[in-house]
Order: structure tokens, then sequence, then C-alpha cells
């Protein structure tokens, strides 16, 4: 897996490939329940506001978000 932008943090911005608006609340080991994959560096995200959080195996999907 590549390298970690710089702009990915825990608390950043972020917009995943379905263009969803979402705040990174923890990057970290994850292990996929239905393959038992161990991802070591997924990135877990949640919409502003409180809702269902998502996890992004993958950081490269993800974009910078536009400040606000």
């Amino acid at each position: 897996m590549s390298r970690r932008p710089s702009w990915l943090y825990e608390g950043a911005r972020v917009l995943d490939a379905d263009d969803r608006e979402a705040i990174v609340q923890f990057i970290g080991e994850f292990e996929d329940p239905a393959t038992r994959r161990i991802v070591p560096q997924a990135v877990f995200l949640r919409p502003e506001g409180g809702g269902r959080e998502w996890v992004v195996a993958d950081h490269q999907a993800l974009r910078e978000a536009d400040a606000r």
C-alpha cells in the first residue's frame, strides 16, 4: 500500500469514491468479517453530525474535501 497523503489524518474532511463527504474517525487495522482479510491502514469514516460509520480499505479511493 502506498504512503498516506499528509491531508489524510483523524478529523480530516474527505470524499469517498461515491462522493459522500465524511470525517475520518480512525486510521488503523480492520479485519473484513466476510473474508477475514486484515487491512493494516483502513480508514474509518462517518458523516458529519453522526450516522453510520463505514470503512475504506484503500486510502487511494479518498479525496480531500474542500475546506469550509
